[in-house]
């Protein structure tokens, strides 16, 4: 889902918020060893973040996740010039910018898990899966969870902007 502007970060109830990320939106699958990373055009992006691919080997077979492609600059900020800088590189190229400016996939939906497709579940059911594959998995770099708060009555979704996000995204809490 797309997030949508709103005038206030306030949570009305039945809703929980997200960070809006400064970076390219993203969604990767792995099936039997083979790892698809496209934009949400459906622009293949594997090659220019090869350490995404190569970390898609922690993932469950047969999964899919949707997320942003962020880079963090070292004082720990959201740096999109340099995310956008590595879309033209291919092979030798492609792995010294990720040396340099390694990107990191900011999961924030599961989509598919070990061959069930987890569309048509509620947000809060996929979400919990999302936690228990980060959970039991292990996972770490280049992949990170998105947070998530909600859904609560009267809770603000501000302070990540901070560290670059572009500010909170609500998300209806269906069911």
């Amino acid at each position: 889902m797309l997030s949508t502007p709103v005038s206030s970060p306030d949570l009305r109830p039945g809703w929980a918020g997200e960070p809006k990320w400064d970076g390219f939106r993203a969604a990767v699958s792995v099936d039997k060893g083979q790892v698809v990373l496209r934009s949400r055009r459906g622009t293949e992006m594997g090659p220019a973040f090869p350490e995404v691919v190569a970390g898609a080997v922690q993932l469950p077979d047969a999964t899919a996740m949707d997320g942003e492609l962020v880079a963090w600059d070292t004082a720990g900020r959201l740096t999109f010039e340099r995310l956008q800088n590595r879309l033209a590189r291919r092979g030798a190229g492609a792995a010294r910018a990720a040396e340099e400016w390694l990107a990191h996939f900011v999961a924030f939906d599961l989509l598919r898990l070990s061959g069930t497709v987890t569309t048509r579940w509620p947000y809060w059911r996929r979400r919990a899966a999302l936690e228990s594959v980060f959970t039991a998995r292990r996972l770490f770099t280049p992949w990170a969870l998105c947070p998530s708060q909600g859904p609560r009555p009267h809770t603000r979704a501000d302070g990540a902007a901070s560290l670059g996000e572009q500010g909170p995204a609500p998300l209806r809490w269906p069911g």
